[in-house]
């Protein structure tokens, strides 16, 4: 086989190997989801049947007050929202790998052509070989700087998620002790 078959195979193979680790993340992702979804339906299925089965039990308006505002759990939904968040957060980050791995070996093959291009080059030409080279260390440093800001951003993006989960989750703690404790305080009263 020729160098240029080998290389040409070679090429096709890591193509063939990048499509399936796209594919495969994906498909990861996916079923993290709908494994999510199947252990929050299962959940609420739970939940409801446990509910019904107290709401029968319920005496007099100081329960069913205290019971319905019991009902409201908004810490749930902001914990799915929190999950859903990180398995797509984790599918994009193995994503981001992906492509600059195939962004650096695709810069690593232009490279390497430069460099064969600049050995073969007629006498003469060292100007454009400079010009060509110097481009493309330009170009990798734009690159760099710009995926440096990216990922910055990403964490950034992250941490503001994660600040405003914590204090999403804070604030329904509160709404739900002062729910609960609304009821208490009323037949306290009387």
């Amino acid at each position: 086989m020729s160098a240029n078959t080998q290389s040409l195979l070679a090429s096709q193979k890591a193509v063939i190997d990048n499509i399936l680790a796209v594919q495969g993340t994906f498909f990861s992702g996916f079923e993290k989801l709908v494994d999510l979804n199947l252990k929050a339906t299962k959940a609420v299925f739970e939940d409801a049947a446990q509910k019904s089965q107290e709401a029968v039990e319920l005496k007099d308006a100081q329960e069913l007050l205290a019971f319905t505002s019991a009902l409201v759990r908004p810490e749930q939904a902001v914990a799915y929202g929190k999950d859903v968040y990180e398995i797509l957060s984790n599918v994009h980050g193995e994503l981001s790998k992906l492509a600059e791995a195939q962004l650096s070996q695709g810069q690593d093959r232009v490279s390497e052509v430069v460099e064969q291009f600049a050995r073969n080059a007629p006498t003469g030409s060292e100007g454009a070989v400079a010009l060509l080279k110097s481009s493309l260390a330009t170009a990798t440093n734009a690159y760099e700087s710009a995926a440096k800001a990216a990922r910055q951003a990403a964490s950034a993006a992250e941490s503001n998620f994660a600040a405003a989960t914590n204090a999403t989750l804070k604030a329904a703690a509160d709404v739900s002790k002062a729910a609960k404790a609304a009821p208490r305080a009323a037949r306290a009263s009387n």
